[in-house]
């Protein structure tokens, strides 16, 4: 299955700037640390809000969970890199009840996967 209206996806720029590549943020600062060692920078923060639909439209949904307030899709699958590689990563994604439009909640490198 594919993460329904994937081409209207919102990437916020405050989970992006904020979190993925803070590398002050207290649960961020890892992620932050994973994703600079590809090439993604607060600098250049586009290019991840970029990379984050492409990886959506790119993988299946690996599991879609109904939750009270909506449905949440979890997406595993390369991500391009700015260094021209591609880690491995879950992507997860949020749709409200009510809503159409995939909302980005949060990415993470899959376990025992580099690239």
């Amino acid at each position: 299955m594919d993460l329904p209206r994937a081409d209207s996806s919102v990437v916020p720029e405050t989970k992006i700037v904020g979190y993925l590549l803070s590398p002050t943020h207290p649960r961020g600062q890892h992620k932050a640390a994973y994703f600079a060692s590809f090439g993604f920078s607060a600098n250049d923060w586009q290019v991840l809000q970029s990379a984050l639909p492409a990886h959506a439209q790119g993988h299946e949904v690996e599991s879609a969970q109904r939750t009270p307030f909506g449905m949440r899709y979890t997406i595993r699958g390369a991500l391009s890199a700015p260094d021209g590689r591609a880690p491995m990563v879950r992507t997860v994604w949020f749709v409200e009840e009510g809503q159409a439009v995939p909302r980005f909640v949060t990415a993470y490198p899959v376990e025992g996967t580099r690239e």
